[in-house]
């Protein structure tokens, strides 16, 4: 199964910025770019790719671990960005040392789990707002993006969640995902994956 660590926004935040996101949509050119929904926010904090259910055990021991050794931290969606003018995403601030030592953790328990991955780059906070197929002038998405500051909440779980792509061959079709489990982070009680 194709997994990733993940932290997901709570529904309050989502909402701050789904107004954001329809001004985007209206902009000259957006109708170029494909959209993801609100089903599928989240910043991915480990892609681990397709997963052998034989490491599932000691991948979700290990992730627990990590979650455990984490303190909660707070977040907030805070301006944005873009890759190589193929990927528009809604950033982050606040407690960005909290995410990337959790990025760091959870590509660890990954790696220990005996989970191949591909090769390690430093983390960048992102939620992929909108994608293109070809490279793309992003300029007044990432203006428009600019001032926005969502309210802060605080980050207090981690998830491992799969991702199901697309079969039925729609244009537009996006990704499904699902939690398959989460842990919740700080020095609470350590319970048993599941």
């Amino acid at each position: 199964m194709r997994l990733f660590a993940a932290v997901l926004p709570p529904p309050g935040a989502a909402t701050e910025l789904e107004p954001v996101i329809d001004r985007l949509r209206a902009l000259p050119g957006a109708d170029r770019l494909r959209w993801t929904g609100r089903p599928g926010w989240h910043f991915t904090l480990a892609f681990m790719g397709e997963v052998d259910t034989a490491v599932l055990p000691e991948l979700r021991t290990r992730l627990g671990r990590a979650a455990h050794r984490t303190d909660p931290f707070p977040l907030r969606f805070h301006g944005g960005g873009e890759f190589g003018g193929r990927v528009l995403w809604a950033g982050a601030a606040g407690g960005i040392d909290g995410l990337r030592l959790l990025a760091e953790r959870s590509y660890a328990a990954a790696a220990r789990s005996g989970v191949p991955l591909e090769e390690h780059r430093r983390y960048r906070a992102h939620l992929t707002i909108a994608r293109s197929r070809v490279t793309t002038d992003l300029g007044a998405f990432l203006a428009a993006l600019a001032p926005f500051e969502g309210t802060p909440w605080e980050v207090t779980r981690l998830a491992l969640v799969r991702s199901n792509l697309p079969t039925g061959g729609t244009p537009g079709e996006q990704p499904r995902y699902e939690t398959v489990d989460s842990w919740p982070l700080g020095a609470g009680p350590v319970l048993p994956p599941g």
